[in-house]
Parts: C-alpha cells; structure tokens; sequence
C-alpha cells in the first residue's frame, strides 16, 4: 500500500499534472498562433541543444547545458559572496541590538532595491562584466539569509547562552555548540531563499551584460525572433531552479543531523 501511494504521489500525479500544463500550452499556441509555439515545435526547434548539451559550436550556439554550467559558475561566486557577508551581519544583527538599531534601517531601504539598480553601479565600481554581475548577486542574494540568521539566533533560548556561561565556554565554542546548531533551520531557509534569488538575478545579469549564460542566450534568441528557444531557456532556468532548491533541503537535512 504505501509503494502504491508513493507512486501515486510523485509520479502519477506529477504525470497528470504535466499533461494538463502541455494540453493548456498547446490549446494556447493555437490562440496565439504565430507568437506563442506549440509542445512540438518547441522541441524540434530546440532539439539540438538538447540533445548535443555540451556542443560549442560558437559563443551564441552551444549545448543547453554548457549555457547552464556558465551561469551556475557566475550564481556559485555570487551565492558563496552572500554568505560570506549574510552569515556575520545576520548574527551581529541577532546578537546586538545596538547593532540592530544602527543598521537595520539601512538594511531596510536596501533590501527591496532590483538587480536593474544594483548592476549599473557594479559597472560604474569594477568596470568588468563578471565582477560587476557578481557583486549584484551577491547584494541582491544576501538579505534572506542576514534577515532569517538573525531570527534565528534571537530565537534562541536564553537558558541555551545561560548554560554556556555556566559551562565557561568560549565564545567560539558557544557558536559551534550552542548558537549555529539553534539557529541552523532558520538559517537555512535563508540560504535557500538567497539560492533562488541568485538564479533569478543572473538572468537579468547576463542579459544586461553580455556574459554567456542561459540568460544571455535567452536575450539573444529574442532579439533573434525565435521564440523556441526562449521557451527552452524558461523551462531550463525552471528545472535547474527547482534541483538546487532540492539538493539545498538535502544538504538541511544532512547538516541537521550532524548537529543534532
């Protein structure tokens, strides 16, 4: 019984859902004749690039999954940034309220700027492509994971720290021991939530740019007029979106045990 519901679950519903999501896309491209292509068309346009992934048969035509590698690099420099600065603000804003009450206003207005805003002064700061793309992923990723570290570690427990004195741990054994293990699921969401927001961000960061990527490709396939292949670009930057949130619960999950 529970073999037939697991499958049930996630594979016949998945299926059925899938089915209905290709029947509306194709009963869609009939309305929008012309604009919008069908299932079909979109697969033997696009094809090639899914079939040969890794071809390079020129900087604007190579595999799907080339493309892909090129952003992920880009997302991995700009994510591993967010952390390095998200980590420690999020724990001083958790910790201090002095330091909450001087910069959390700051961090307030800063949070809601668009990438559209920040990438320009990265142009104008590091007059490179690469680096400017990257500071504007790591300034747009990091305010999840500053925000939820901080609750977590205020959420904490105040008989947790109280132990801790008592125990005279020092201040680097109480965060290994008692403020990382605590606050660790909060963290967490904040680090997958700056995840997806670093894929969100280097889309529009490789189509201002130039840099080659899923996102450049995209552009350059609608300046082209063939609107094929930006359907396969929405659908790739959708699926590898949802495998890097999965791989991030299992890394939560494996890290919550090791900490437990």
């Amino acid at each position: 019984m529970k073999n037939f519901r697991f499958k049930f679950d996630w594979v016949v519903l998945p299926a059925i859902g899938l089915a209905l999501v290709l029947a509306i896309w194709s009963a869609s491209s009939e309305t929008w004749a012309g604009k919008l292509p069908s299932p079909g068309q979109t697969w033997d346009k696009s094809k090639l690039y899914i079939t040969e992934p890794f071809a390079h048969r020129g900087v604007q035509d190579q595999g799907i999954v080339r493309f892909t590698l090129y952003s992920l690099i880009l997302v991995a420099k700009g994510y591993a940034l967010a952390l390095l600065l998200g980590v420690p603000l999020g724990f001083c804003l958790g910790l201090s309220d002095f330091f909450t009450r001087t910069f959390d206003p700051i961090f307030q207005i800063l949070r809601p700027v668009s990438p559209l805003a920040w990438l320009p002064l990265g142009l104008v700061l590091f007059h490179k492509n690469e680096p400017a793309a990257i500071f504007t992923i790591a300034i747009c990723a990091m305010w999840p994971t500053v925000l939820n570290t901080a609750v977590g570690v205020r959420s904490i427990p105040q008989d947790y720290l109280n132990v801790a004195r008592v125990l005279s741990l020092s201040r680097t054994r109480t965060l290994f021991s008692v403020l990382l293990p605590a606050a660790l699921p909060y963290m967490f969401t904040g680090f997958r939530l700056s995840l997806g927001i670093a894929w969100l961000v280097i889309v529009a960061a490789e189509m201002l740019t130039g840099i080659p990527g899923v996102g450049n490709f995209l552009y350059q396939e609608y300046n082209s007029g063939i609107f094929e292949h930006i359907l396969l670009c929405i659908i790739t930057i959708g699926i590898v979106g949802f495998a890097m949130d999965r791989i991030m619960s299992i890394v939560e999950n494996n890290l919550k045990r090791v900490f437990a």
